[in-house]
């Protein structure tokens, strides 16, 4: 299990990791956002001003009169820069390779990203038409057969970017950054969990549901990929969960409070916040029973201590410094 281990090789001290967060996601944000707010300007001029953005959903381009694929395809733009900055700046800044992010054999084991992002989509899909067949009222059907062929394409293509930034930033660098600092594999879990939920805090869900009450499923989010990555010593699972998820609500699922506003299958009405997580909670139980008996998981790495393998091949001077 090297996934964490490694990462007592190189330069690891706090501000370098504070740095680089905000260099890529800040920076990623800015450059990436420059096509958005260029058409966002466009289309405002072009209306006189007279656009106004719609209160409810900050990530609704529709009042701009912009095509929701060109929408999400502009909003997800950034994050591919995200990604790109991180990865990018991740060797000048801690003196080893990005590779370490990944998985403890630093390379990407595509079997498990597609396994349970295949797992994490089948248990949504039992769960949307089990739901849809018991309260259709919910749902309005919104299939429209041109649109939602090139939605499939654009959420294919570029939501994997989006949801792979957020698992090399959260479950591999930031985790990795605790690892060192906590030598705890829980606290690994946990902190960058709690991270992650709070770096959601603007999404628009949020604002029409309350914080106290939605916050809560994007913290469990966090807790599911991190345990994955403890338990299968990389992020493949996280990123493939992770982007079958936004993947599925993308194509299938969208609702008027939702981050991702796309011509979707289905616009659901009437969402219960509080049964979502109850199901996420479920579904989440089930998804890592499933894969614990695929991959003959050992629980007990859990309480493992977090520490170097083989100190004697580190130069003790690039250790952290507490």
């Amino acid at each position: 299990m090297k996934h964490l281990t490694n990462a007592f090789e190189g330069l690891n001290q706090w501000w370098r990791y504070l740095v680089l967060f905000l260099a890529s996601f800040l920076g990623g944000q800015a450059i990436g956002g420059i096509p958005l707010f260029g058409v966002m300007i466009y289309k405002i001029f072009k209306s006189g001003g007279i656009i106004q953005p719609n209160p409810d959903n900050m990530s609704d381009l529709s009042v701009y009169g912009i095509d929701q694929n060109l929408g999400l395809i502009l909003m997800i733009l950034p994050f591919l820069f995200c990604l790109i900055i991180l990865l990018l700046l991740f060797k000048p800044m801690h003196r080893r390779s990005y590779k370490v992010l990944i998985s403890g054999v630093q390379k990407l084991r595509w079997s498990r990203f597609f396994v349970s992002g295949g797992i994490w989509a089948l248990l949504l899909a039992i769960y949307l038409f089990a739901d849809y067949s018991n309260n259709p009222s919910t749902y309005i059907w919104n299939f429209n057969i041109g649109p939602f062929i090139l939605l499939c394409l654009i959420s294919l293509i570029f939501i994997p970017f989006q949801a792979s930034y957020e698992e090399f930033l959260f479950r591999g660098y930031i985790a990795q950054g605790f690892g060192i600092w906590t030598k705890n594999r829980i606290l690994v879990i946990l902190l960058p969990s709690v991270l992650f939920g709070l770096m959601h805090s603007f999404n628009p869900e949020v604002d029409a549901y309350g914080f106290l009450i939605v916050m809560p499923q994007y913290i469990l989010f966090g807790l599911l990929f991190g345990l994955l990555t403890v338990l299968d010593d990389g992020i493949e699972m996280a990123m493939g969960a992770h982007s079958a998820n936004n993947i599925f609500m993308s194509i299938f699922v969208t609702s008027k409070s939702s981050v991702l506003q796309t011509p979707a299958m289905f616009e659901q009405q009437n969402i219960d916040p509080v049964r979502e997580l109850i199901v996420l909670m479920i579904v989440s139980f089930i998804f890592l029973a499933i894969l614990s008996i695929i991959f003959k998981w050992n629980f007990r790495i859990l309480t493992k201590k977090i520490e170097p393998e083989n100190l004697g091949s580190i130069d003790v001077e690039l250790l952290v410094k507490v």
